[in-house]
């Protein structure tokens, strides 16, 4: 057998090895939470084209895995496309990107942009807008392929990492939705189907299989295709050990902090916002019957 049938022996055993795992060692915290969330939050319909787009990363990596598992077993037809930008990577992870990918068996479709050198020498914000110009490169080459959704590999961490951060630096309760429909692309949604799967859970697929991936799609950190080899000193790295510590006095924390946007009593805040009108608890106070304060309310006010 020579060098390169070889290749094609290791790769198929890894794949299907991974495949396997899917189904078996880790069905209950990836699979599963994967499947809950597409039928909890209506992620994906019949006919649907979705572009998954893969960073490079453990999550979107994962991702693709999944939505193949997803797409052999699923009762209804469905169809995919493993969507990669480039925004100017160094060629060693450009190769990295594209080495996993055939070792996972994804057919990936890679295009190019300049984002990295277009916002290199951004002072303010450089990240709030890399991230917005690649979302809108990746919505427009999805419409062109006539997909109808992008899927982001967005997880549960994320979800309430963003909750706090909202909260502790914005001044308001917000979320990271698992769908939304797009502004600028009509027909258009934006899914997020790891919405439920914990980062701890990926981590172990990620280290079970030997498997490494880019740490960060940012020209910044990109110097090493290595995972834990750059700390990032941002606001929601600071959060992410909030939890941590907060996790030790309580280790209920997290799906606390996720299900408290579950759990939004309207009657009990002083504002609120829909659809851009802001309203307040004073508006319509004076028709608000009185209520008596029990324990049984949770209430915190004493007369």
């Amino acid at each position: 057998m020579n060098e390169n049938m070889t290749q094609v022996s290791e790769n198929k055993t890894d794949y299907l090895e991974i495949e396997q795992d899917l189904r078996k060692r880790h069905r209950k915290k990836l699979w599963c939470r994967f499947t809950k969330a597409i039928r909890e939050y209506d992620l994906v319909q019949e006919g649907d084209k979705i572009a998954v787009c893969i960073s490079g990363g453990k999550d979107s990596m994962l991702m693709a895995k999944l939505f193949q598992e997803l797409r052999r077993h699923n009762k209804f037809e469905f169809d995919l496309e493993f969507l990669v930008m480039d925004p100017g990577y160094m060629p060693q992870n450009r190769a990295l990107i594209e080495n996993n990918a055939k070792r996972l068996n994804i057919p990936i479709t890679v295009f190019e942009t300049n984002i990295f050198e277009s916002v290199y020498n951004i002072e303010n914000s450089p990240c709030y807008l890399c991230a917005r110009m690649r979302r809108g490169y990746l919505y427009s080459k999805a419409h062109a392929l006539g997909c109808n959704k992008i899927a982001l590999g967005h997880h549960f961490d994320d979800v309430i990492e963003t909750i706090l951060m909202a909260m502790l630096y914005g001044g308001q309760v917000q979320t990271m939705m698992p769908k939304l429909h797009s502004t600028n692309f009509e027909g258009m949604e934006l899914i997020r189907p790891m919405y439920l799967i914990r980062e701890e859970s990926i981590k172990a697929w990620r280290d079970y299989h030997n498997l490494t991936f880019l740490q960060c799609a940012c020209k910044f950190t990109q110097n090493s295709v290595f995972v834990n080899e750059h700390e990032n000193s941002s606001k929601r790295k600071e959060v992410k050990q909030l939890i941590k510590q907060l996790k030790k006095v309580n280790p209920f924390v997290e799906n606390n902090i996720f299900k408290s946007v579950e759990n939004v009593n309207l009657s009990t805040v002083i504002a609120y916002k829909q659809d851009g009108v802001k309203h307040h608890f004073l508006d319509n106070y004076a028709d608000i019957k009185p209520e008596i304060w029990t324990r049984d309310t949770g209430g915190a006010d004493f007369e």
